[in-house]
């Protein structure tokens, strides 16, 4: 939720201050329309507003999310004067410190307007997680030769009155006192972040043909469960049925809430906030397969009306990336080619011919790079990723506290050469706060890289498996625009490769138990 407070606006009143209103405007995903949002209040007669309306947006990493800020001052008789307007995108403003960003205003030629300061907080849709242990003592025997195989189902209530189910333990066989494994649980599950809402929970002795017998329930809520974590609470277990018929019935047997406990579920923006920087690497591929550069089938071919798909997965990816990254310096390497001066076969050549210093300022610095190298390294062979992975795997490994997370980008047009070596860096690289994004450009068959995908199958080397999935593998042919409209394919195709990026970080700090650092206030 991005809020607003401009400064220093132009007075456009002759006997007073202005009476300013933001007016927040959407790019639609891939063209160039813009579509108004939402308004802020009016504050009246001032040059300094703090808007107190927020406006709620979706967010999504994997998008450029472009807003516009127009600043007007609104007249009693309808009429409004435009003080300035800003550009930005929503990753840049959660990507600034502490999700604070200030931007000069523009748009009214030869006047200073003043700024505009953006601020975004995310809205924690309830994160706690839940995780509790249940027993039960004295259930009623329903099964004719043994005893019940009983398992609870939770419930929660919906505002209507309707009941949904939001989960199920195991079955403990052949017992009237059981005790249920602990079991985790989201509380937006549980009871939708409403803590008095009823939670229902039934017990049943299971049955092989799934005709399981109802042995009673019971009602409690969020609120209840949680005070189990100073007490036991024991349930009784009714029967409404039983409880009609029979005088006597006191009930079907109790259910003890053993261990309550609640845990928060940190996000993306939690760490983004709290400092996480995002690290980006390029590697292109140089070998001889991709066709000569100078020639319009080459897949590395420039024309002076539109990029190349090695360009184009360049910016897609890197446009969104660079807005996590404060200093916006990018390590860029190209790979199987015979590098100046002595033709040495090279598979990890800085693009920028500095060694020392492989960093280009921006992608557009990493975009010159690629294009200069292009002219003066021969195109050879063979397609090693092994080499590239294990540099950035090296500079990842040097800080693992959480402060920095990299992300290696190689793009390349196929067979790859070095296969048992990549799968032992990844699998090495699994255990270090880092994915790889891999893009295939041209028509070439790329199963080799859906191996190393690992979502299908757990990726491993030798007898070891990857700590966690970092890679994610597209083939760029499937994103491209059939009009030839290039900020559509780039906007498909980043959506699908960054998508994976977050839950990555998120399993990394996960097995670490690194928290976010908090932000200051």
């Amino acid at each position: 939720t991005p809020g607003s407070s401009p400064r220093n606006l132009l007075d456009m009143d002759t006997f007073s201050k202005s009476d300013p209103v933001v007016v927040l405007f959407v790019q639609v995903s891939g063209s160039s329309e813009w579509k108004e949002f939402g308004r802020t209040e009016v504050i009246d007669n001032t040059l300094n507003p703090d808007f107190v309306r927020k406006f709620v947006l979706d967010y999504y990493f994997e998008e450029k999310q472009n807003l516009r800020f127009d600043v007007v001052s609104q007249h009693s008789f309808g009429a409004q004067d435009f003080l300035g307007q800003a550009f930005v995108a929503l990753g840049e403003v959660i990507g600034s410190q502490r999700g604070r960003l200030e931007r000069p205003l523009t748009g009214v030629p030869g006047k200073r307007c003043g700024t505009i300061l953006l601020l975004a907080e995310e809205l924690s849709n309830c994160r706690d997680i839940v995780t509790m242990q249940l027993c039960a003592n004295k259930l009623d025997k329903k099964d004719f030769f043994g005893k019940s195989d009983p398992f609870l189902v939770f419930y929660r209530s919906n505002e209507d009155g309707t009941f949904t189910i939001c989960h199920k333990t195991e079955v403990v066989k052949n017992t009237l006192n059981p005790v249920w494994q602990p079991f985790t649980i989201p509380v937006r599950a549980l009871c939708n972040g409403d803590y008095d809402r009823t939670v229902k929970i039934d017990v049943y002795d299971w049955d092989r043909d799934g005709s399981h017998d109802f042995i009673g329930e019971f009602a409690t809520s969020y609120r209840e469960l949680s005070r189990a974590q100073s007490q036991f609470t024991v349930y009784e277990v009714l029967n409404p049925r039983k409880k009609c018929k029979k005088k006597k019935y006191v009930n079907s047997g109790t259910v003890t809430l053993l261990s309550f406990s609640v845990e928060s579920e940190f996000t993306f923006v939690d760490y983004i906030r709290g400092g996480t920087q995002l690290n980006f690497t390029v590697a292109i591929d140089f070998t001889a397969s991709n066709g000569l550069p100078s020639q319009p089938t080459s897949l590395h071919y420039a024309s002076p009306y539109q990029l190349s798909a090695y360009a184009l997965a360049l910016k897609a990816v890197g446009e969104i990336i660079q807005d996590y990254d404060s200093d916006k310096l990018f390590p860029a390497y190209g790979f199987g080619a015979k590098v100046p001066p002595d033709g040495k076969i090279s598979h990890q050549f800085p693009l920028n011919n500095n060694v020392e210093n492989p960093s280009c300022a921006g992608i557009e610095g990493v975009l010159e790079s690629y294009l200069q190298s292009l002219r003066t390294v021969q195109l050879y062979g063979p397609t090693n990723f092994a080499p590239v992975i294990n540099q950035v795997a090296g500079t990842a490994a040097q800080v693992t506290d959480g402060s920095q997370y990299h992300v290696l980008l190689i793009i390349t047009d196929g067979v790859i050469s070095d296969m048992l070596q990549t799968k032992e860096a990844i699998v090495t690289a699994s255990s270090l706060p880092m994915s790889i994004i891999i893009v295939g450009v041209g028509p070439a068959e790329f199963e080799a890289m859906e191996e190393l995908d690992g979502d299908e199958v757990r990726l491993s080397s030798r007898g070891r498996y990857a700590e966690r999935d970092i890679v994610q593998f597209v083939p760029f042919r499937d994103y491209v625009d059939d009009s030839g409209n290039q900020v559509l394919s780039m906007a498909r195709l980043a959506k699908d490769v960054l998508a994976e990026i977050p839950e990555q970080l998120l399993s990394y700090m996960k097995t670490r138990d690194i928290k976010p650092r908090q932000a200051d206030p």
